[in-house]
């Protein structure tokens, strides 16, 4: 599949263990509920969670074993942000670039960044207002989301 905003095709990015098993765990399913949890409530976002279990748990997937993803534990116990992971990254980013952009009026690169990272917000949003996990009057605004961010 081609990339969006550059006329490039790609194959970047994570892939899935092959098999569904791993058999070096010895953690038990309510244990990596807890584990979690535990990061969950520190603030951090399911990807970093994920990333923190394979390299220091060596858990490949928790799905395996829990038999539910992350977002759903972190759901269930009320430890889910209110946007989701990747609105709230594209967020961040527009934030940053905001900041740049007053202290380096002609850095014109920088500005066609985030005009293509806020049209990604945007065609975020709607799919997600379209998926109901937004609500349906809900607008991108920068100074909403400098708000949001810190």
């Amino acid at each position: 599949m081609a990339r969006m905003h550059s006329r490039k095709k790609g194959k970047s990015g994570s892939k899935k263990p092959m098999q569904k098993i791993a058999p070096w765990v010895t953690y038990s399913p309510k244990e990596i509920e807890e584990i979690i949890l535990k990061f969950g409530r520190q603030g951090l976002q399911s990807s970093q969670i994920g990333t923190i279990l394979r390299d220091q748990y060596g858990i490949p997937l928790s799905a395996i074993f829990t038999k539910k993803k992350m977002s759903k534990i972190l759901k269930e116990n009320g430890l889910y942000p209110k946007l989701p992971e990747d609105m709230l990254n594209l967020l961040k980013k527009a934030v940053g670039l905001r900041l740049h952009m007053e202290k380096n009026k002609k850095d014109y690169t920088s500005y066609r960044g985030l005009e293509l990272t806020e049209s990604k917000i945007r065609r975020l949003g709607k799919y997600y207002i379209r998926s109901k996990v937004l609500p349906m009057g809900w607008k991108y605004d920068p100074e909403r989301a400098r708000l949001l961010v810190k």
